[in-house]
């Protein structure tokens, strides 16, 4: 069994999604100890928007006429497309930038999109079980002062889920900066409850993927 999983923080070892990806991918793992993890990490690892703009243009260029560029553009984006299309289940951990998509992942996905066996309206992962955790520096809850700033959580939930038709489940982590921020002080305990209920949750999620996996497994 492959279970892909993506990561897209900058924060290294501090990063919150990654330790949170990290319970989901454990729990994954104690139903397939012999399974394998596809990994791609986007900051260590990312893809430029130059191949993206390569690669749009490649995929409408005949490929006798493709520029050098033009090809080695469609390729990566259809090695990026056989990494996610050959697994059983999926691992995003992604963070939220400046109210948005992080630039890592929107550049990620604009190029794996210009792959025909992805474009809008192709579903080869449909059905397929996805967890994606998502992480939040401040609050964006209800009644809160940033309440709808959060731009990306929809923005993942219609690519992943409507687009890819991928089987989602969602694990949200906010105040994920109260620690190393003085002005959040008073915000901490709840920063650790919060915490700790991210932890459950894509623990949950990570045996979901695995029950899925062996269920649908011949």
């Amino acid at each position: 069994m492959n279970l892909y999983r993506l990561d897209a923080s900058i924060r290294g070892d501090q990063s919150v999604s990654r330790a949170v990806a990290d319970t989901a991918e454990a729990a994954w793992a104690r139903s397939h100890p012999d399974g394998t993890v596809t990994r791609l990490d986007l900051a260590a690892t990312p893809v430029s928007t130059e191949t993206w703009t390569a690669a749009l243009a490649g995929a409408f260029t005949p490929p006798d006429q493709r520029t050098p560029e033009h090809a080695d553009a469609v390729a990566r984006a259809a090695s990026l497309a056989d990494d996610l299309l050959a697994a059983d289940a999926y691992l995003f951990a992604v963070p939220l930038y400046n109210w948005g998509v992080s630039q890592h992942v929107k550049s990620w996905l604009d190029v794996l999109l210009t792959d025909p066996r992805l474009r809008p309206g192709e579903q080869p992962m449909r059905g397929r079980p996805a967890a994606l955790v998502v992480t939040r520096g401040g609050g964006y809850g209800p009644g809160t002062p940033k309440e709808g700033w959060d731009h990306a959580t929809p923005y993942y939930r219609r690519i992943f889920g409507d687009l890819f038709g991928l089987d989602l489940h969602v694990s949200e982590v906010e105040l994920t900066l109260a620690e190393s921020t003085p002005a959040m002080a008073d915000l901490r305990d709840l920063a650790r409850q919060l915490l700790d209920a991210g932890h459950a949750s894509a623990g949950r999620h990570g045996e979901l993927l695995a029950r899925s996996v062996l269920t649908a497994a011949p």
